[in-house]
């Protein structure tokens, strides 16, 4: 399995913005098709983003839309998510994820193999 380190986490005002970062051990992370997830207080985990495995398709929470952005540097073993236009209901724990069967982007929890420790992203003035 691939080892997940996320950063790039902390305090933003709302109207702000963040960047996440995932970043994946091993050589064969090309192979991983990867996902956001976040889980806020006193709720459920909830998909929040995914990409395929060489970067050209995406999938999104309809709350994110047009305001996150996925993408991925394969060269890098590296994953991102860049958060636009925060709001307070994006305050959550966000965990980045990986899957390794097929090249299409999952979305269910239950798809990805590996998970990262989480990374507290809190939007507030």
């Amino acid at each position: 399995q691939v080892q997940l380190v996320e950063s790039g986490g902390g305090l933003a005002q709302p109207g702000g913005s963040l960047r996440l970062s995932c970043a994946a051990s091993g050589r064969t992370f090309t192979y991983y098709t990867m996902g956001w997830f976040r889980q806020a207080p006193g709720k459920e985990r909830e998909f929040v983003a995914a990409i395929d495995s060489s970067g050209t398709q995406t999938k999104y929470l309809d709350s994110v839309k047009g305001r996150f952005t996925i993408s991925r540097d394969n060269a890098k073993n590296t994953m991102f998510l860049q958060m636009n236009t925060l709001k307070p209901e994006d305050t959550a724990v966000y965990y980045c994820a990986a899957n390794r069967r097929g090249t299409n982007y999952r979305t269910y929890q239950s798809d990805f193999d590996s998970w990262g420790q989480g990374t507290q992203v809190t939007v507030s003035s």
